[in-house]
């Protein structure tokens, strides 16, 4: 399976601009530049595209392995982060954090942070990434960290 992105780019780095589009049509031309990526200008970039596509994989690895121990997440929302760093001349992709809040009848502490842990180590975006991954799992009022 192949699932598929277009990237048109005109101009010079500093002031040219470029347009992404998907092939299922969920993004179609939309814009992104150097000051989308760096600044505030309305728009997207791929640090955001990478935290959008990390977040939405490791809740459904998470699903499917709940699934699979016989639990059914009430809700589970995740929010990634993804950070870019100044590496010499180079631009360098240092980390990604999730950060889930889960509701979970019947599940206990142990077994949500195994299960947590298996899907943020396993979801195919993780396996993708070159960097650290960390997560921090809530689960009602409960908190777990975990190191990649």
């Amino acid at each position: 399976m192949e699932r598929k992105a277009n990237v048109v780019w005109r101009g010079n780095l500093q002031q040219g601009q470029g347009e992404i589009s998907t092939e299922s049509g969920v993004m179609n031309k939309v814009p992104y530049s150097l000051m989308r990526r760096f600044g505030n200008d309305p728009g997207t970039n791929p640090e955001e595209l990478i935290a959008a596509a990390h977040s939405s994989c490791f809740t459904m690895a998470l699903a499917a392995a709940l699934t699979q121990q016989n639990f059914t997440p009430e809700s589970l929302q995740v929010s990634a982060s993804v950070s870019i760093e100044k590496n010499g001349a180079d631009w360098v992709i240092t980390h990604s954090n999730l950060v889930l809040h889960a509701k979970i009848p019947g599940i206990d502490s142990n077994k949500f942070k195994s299960i947590a842990e298996d899907a943020k180590n396993n979801c195919p975006v993780s396996r993708l990434l070159d960097t650290e991954i960390s997560l921090e799992a809530n689960l009602d009022e409960g908190e777990v960290h975990a190191q990649h």
